[in-house]
């Protein structure tokens, strides 16, 4: 079954190029567009990184025009990231070529098929998200 997740990831992950972004240029922009204006170290908190390898990583994003830096207005030492339109493109753009291929490969299913991989992935999520409520409750519980 997770060789067949896998699977599933892979086509929607792995068919459409993330160039001229890696992976975790991607997960950085994917943060900023949900938490917009936030700063450097909230960012390194949410990737599990230190402030330097963060900045530095910014720093890429900044050059190839995807982040922008603004200074803080209450805190002129303190530096807020925004994505830039050039990023939220990107991140458009990469969504539509990741549907594509997706559609691609939904068009070779049945639509039986089709209705039971969404009853499946339904029930996915919601037992991603009761895991996920658990873990925020600090119970760490898990039915199998």
């Amino acid at each position: 079954m997770t060789t067949t997740a896998v699977e599933l990831l892979e086509v929607v992950w792995g068919r459409a190029s993330t160039a001229p972004t890696s992976a975790s240029q991607l997960r950085v922009l994917y943060i900023l567009e949900h938490h917009d204006g936030i700063n450097l170290r909230t960012l390194a908190e949410s990737l599990a990184s230190t402030p330097p390898s963060t900045s530095r990583l910014c720093d890429r994003l900044v050059a190839a025009g995807f982040v922008e830096r603004v200074v803080s207005a209450e805190n002129r030492r303190e530096v807020r990231l925004h994505l830039s339109g050039r990023g939220r493109a990107f991140l458009v753009d990469l969504r539509a070529r990741r549907e594509r291929e997706l559609q691609t490969v939904l068009a070779d299913m049945s639509a039986a098929e089709r209705v039971a991989l969404l009853e499946g992935l339904e029930a996915f999520c919601a037992a991603a998200a009761a895991q996920t409520q658990d873990d925020a409750a600090g119970s760490g519980s898990r039915t199998a």
